[in-house]
């Protein structure tokens, strides 16, 4: 069962869901839409899958730290494994007796490889790994050396040759790098790559083997990349709900004290930027009445319509909190032509109309961000012009000055 707060949420966001969704239609003069029209174009099918296939391809590699912390050690592995790689075709190339030994072509490519990957170490990887250029570097990493393997493949005799086995190592590689969508456009790259170049004009019943083979080893790796990544998306679901729930009061559904303290500390550091916000804390007058002659439950329930008043009297983009017990705090824009005590009086109201029927009322003190403030000083005047509404008499606003 959800929460009433939470509850509410949904159906408001239900009902602007459902209004989006009411459209007009103008019929202009000549305007043959309606029952009898033609039926629309598909580009937009294929535009859909296009958008589809580019975002399977451009799939966010990084959204943190830790994350692209990750992806640059694959890099860096990468490099090594394409150092070795370049170095056994060295070696390959001076010991053996194939159309390959000492072939020059074969030679400058393995040296060309050996001196420019180590470069890719240079590059911002970090910044890289947070957007398109993460994805755009593999894949163009998987071209070249796709290429490079090709061409030494086709001057060593063909599907002969024992290097187009480093396509293979390539293709693995992809399984834990890319997403299922860039495994398969990669394997399906190499594939075509290879029969159009080393296979043709003439196709023997060893290259077909191993085009078979590639293909195969395709489909394996693109469903090990598909199990990474689905593993990789539950584990983030896991951490965000932990994270959303580790800031989220569990009686009223609203963030509590962590959550409100750190969106404080955004707001004092925004104040530089003449960003106004205040700070409201809200009180109630009355609570122990309510708890003691209906119990827990009646109080509970009236926390959780405060929650709401709260929640109603301000924009969505102002923080409404429970910091614990009878204590609520709101952090609001003040620049938007609307001053705090406005904003504190609007407050008041709403518990008020919430709570009259229980006899519950609110104290509210506030305090407005200042440039130069910091949260342990704006966060004491809110309290102590809270503190005044209570001694006052409750049911009233109080503000202190910078």
């Amino acid at each position: 069962m959800l929460d009433a707060p939470l509850r509410g949420d949904i159906e408001v966001k239900d009902r602007r869901r459902r209004a989006d969704r009411r459209t007009v239609t103008v019929r202009l003069p000549g305007d043959r839409r309606g029952a009898d029209a033609p039926a629309a174009p598909r580009s937009g099918f294929f535009s859909r899958i296009g958008a589809a296939l580019l975002a399977g391809l451009y799939r966010t590699l990084a959204e943190d730290a830790d994350r692209a912390a990750y992806w640059v050690r694959h890099v860096r592995n990468g490099v090594l494994l394409t150092e070795i790689a370049a170095w056994s075709t060295v070696g390959y190339t001076f010991l053996t007796e194939t159309p390959a030994r000492h072939h020059p072509v074969i030679l400058a490519l393995a040296g060309v490889v050996i001196v420019a990957v180590p470069g890719l170490l240079l590059l911002p990887l970090h910044e890289m790994m947070r957007d398109s250029r993460g994805p755009t570097l593999f894949y163009l990493w998987s071209c070249t050396t796709t290429v490079v393997v090709i061409i030494g493949t086709r001057l060593d005799g063909g599907a002969s040759s024992p290097l187009d086995g480093l396509l293979f190592v390539t293709l693995t590689f992809t399984a834990v790098a890319y997403s299922p969508y860039g495994v398969v456009a990669t394997g399906v790259m190499m594939t075509s790559s290879y029969f159009l170049f080393v296979e043709l004009p003439g196709v023997s019943t060893s290259g077909l083997f191993f085009l078979t083979l590639l293909g195969s080893i395709t489909m394996i790796c693109a469903l090990a990349s598909a199990n990474s990544w689905a593993a990789h998306d539950r584990q983030v679901m896991l951490i965000r709900t932990q994270e959303t729930l580790a800031a989220t009061d569990p009686l009223t559904g609203i963030p509590n004290r962590r959550a409100f303290m750190d969106r404080v500390a955004s707001a004092v550091r925004d104040a530089a930027r003449d960003q106004r916000t205040a700070v409201c804390l809200v009180d109630l007058d009355g609570f122990k009445a309510v708890n003691d002659a209906g119990g827990h439950a009646a109080g509970d329930a009236i926390l959780k319509a405060v929650g709401i008043a709260l929640g109603g009297a301000v924009r969505e983009t102002d923080t409404v909190a429970r910091l614990g017990g009878d204590e609520f705090a709101v952090l609001a824009d003040a620049s938007a032509g609307t001053s705090g005590e406005m904003l504190a009086e609007r407050l008041r109201a709403a518990v008020a109309h919430a709570g009259g029927v229980a006899g519950v009322t609110a104290s509210v003190g506030v305090a407005e961000v200042e440039p130069g403030d910091d949260v342990e000083a704006l966060m004491h005047r809110a309290d102590a012009a809270m503190y005044r509404s209570k001694t006052a008499g409750g049911n009233r606003v109080s503000s202190l000055a910078y």
